[in-house]
């Protein structure tokens, strides 16, 4: 049961996929505007092959520098869960980068760290995006381990513009101590401190980290970049009161937002905004008009609205929120683990997806742009929408969450994550080419 437990931390399930099944397409189309993938192989110090991915608008804009969000994975994760992050994202022209982290996905390595060395392979993805002339702000996006990962790189390079740290553990000793209790783990008769005492030592000798050095609480009073973090209620694998924790101790700009929800939960509407907003404010993306500008090109285009001192946060939650019912319909992470083969490929599954553009045409003035309705209007509308339709799923394999192989029957395991995986893999489209 030890080594099942070491396993858990170090060697959780890894996404085995397709890039071109499970991320965008190399080229595709939101409202009407054209982006495109580009993957590329980096190499971190350890010597270690990133599979990565960079979604940035086709053709690039000349002379115009775009900011940059690094969408970080949890720890059964791999970087097809950025792509809902591409689709809040890219409409406001912010670049969105994702990687595997070592010992994830199809990149090299054996084991992950829950953010030790994950933090050394997203210092080698920025070193790469500041050498990118192309490339003006760069912030970051993590859940679970991937918010671990960003809050110890950012407590080391303040030029970060801003995180969202979702799920973030404040000390991973206190969670492995939590996770055995949550998962009713019978240690052996002697105590428990050697038990943890010998998994330290395994998981050093393996992983080449120490489980009692990783500590959240230990940075986030030295770290001043703007941060918003996010915690499900009902989050029983990393407990909301580690968010809490950190958040107490973080000495930056912050905010704190919680949402019904477990860990591995579809993250409500008014979450994604506020995610818009927040990097709509710190990385301050240029307003760059297109040739090809249609209705739904209007609809994104927030004009001259700085979010800053003088603007109308309402308005621009309004605007964001009504960019969500368009762009979004069933718009979500691919991230069912590519090993269960319920899942459709996104080509297909694009296929799917109604023509959005009725709802923005409802909402978008023929003279100006934006139709002067009350908040209630645009509520009607959203509600006109399915909420399956307007959620978002992001690191579904997390080992910590319902797809555990600790706690619980192997049938019941099996059960509920295929159930899982049908439910959170039709919610995957995205708009199609005739938006």
């Amino acid at each position: 049961m030890i080594e099942q437990f070491i396993n858990f931390v170090i060697r959780p399930p890894r996404a085995e996929y397709n890039p071109d099944q499970y991320l965008w397409e190399r080229d595709f189309t939101l409202a009407g505007r054209s982006y495109k993938r580009q993957d590329l192989e980096l190499r971190n110090a350890r010597g270690h092959a990133l599979q990565c991915s960079h979604y940035v608008p086709s053709p690039f804009p000349e002379d115009t520098p775009l900011p940059c969000v690094i969408y970080c994975h949890g720890n059964s994760g791999c970087r097809a869960d950025a792509n809902e992050a591409a689709v809040i994202l890219l409409p406001s022209n912010i670049t969105v980068f994702t990687l595997d982290f070592s010992g994830s996905g199809l990149s090299d390595g054996d084991y992950v760290s829950l953010g030790w060395h994950e933090k050394d392979d997203l210092k080698v993805v920025v070193s790469y995006l500041r050498s990118n002339k192309q490339i003006s702000r760069i912030g970051l996006w993590g859940r679970s381990m991937g918010a671990v990962t960003s809050l110890l790189y950012g407590a080391e390079d303040p030029s970060i513009a801003g995180m969202v740290l979702d799920s973030a553990f404040a000390d991973l000793f206190d969670l492995m101590m939590e996770l055995v209790d949550v998962y009713k783990i019978r240690l052996p008769k002697f105590t428990v401190k050697m038990a943890v005492q010998y998994m330290r030592r395994v998981i050093q000798k393996k992983a080449k980290f120490d489980i009692m050095e990783l500590n959240c609480l230990k940075v986030a009073s030295k770290t001043f970049i703007p941060a918003l973090f996010g915690h499900g209620k009902e989050d029983k694998f990393i407990q909301p009161r580690h968010s809490d924790q950190i958040f107490n101790s973080y000495a930056g700009d912050k905010n704190i937002i919680k949402f019904d929800g477990d860990h591995n939960s579809s993250r409500p509407q008014f979450y994604y905004d506020s995610v818009s907003i927040f990097f709509y404010n710190v990385l301050h993306p240029p307003q760059i008009s297109s040739a090809n500008s249609s209705k739904v090109d209007k609809y994104y285009d927030l004009g001259d609205l700085k979010a800053g001192a003088g603007t109308d946060e309402s308005l621009l939650y309004e605007i964001i929120t009504g960019l969500r019912s368009t762009s979004t319909d069933a718009a979500s992470s691919s991230s069912v683990p590519p090993s269960i083969l319920t899942a459709k490929p996104v080509g297909d599954l694009l296929s799917e997806v109604a023509p959005a553009t009725s709802i923005a045409d409802s909402m978008v003035s023929e003279d100006n742009g934006l139709r002067s309705e009350e908040p209630s209007y645009l509520q009607d509308k959203l509600n006109g929408v399915s909420e399956e339709c307007c959620s978002y799923t992001s690191s579904n394999r997390e080992s910590w969450g319902r797809c555990s192989s600790l706690g619980g029957s192997d049938e019941e395991s099996s059960a509920e994550c295929t159930a899982a995986d049908i439910s959170h893999q039709t919610n995957l489209a995205a708009l199609s080419n005739t938006c």
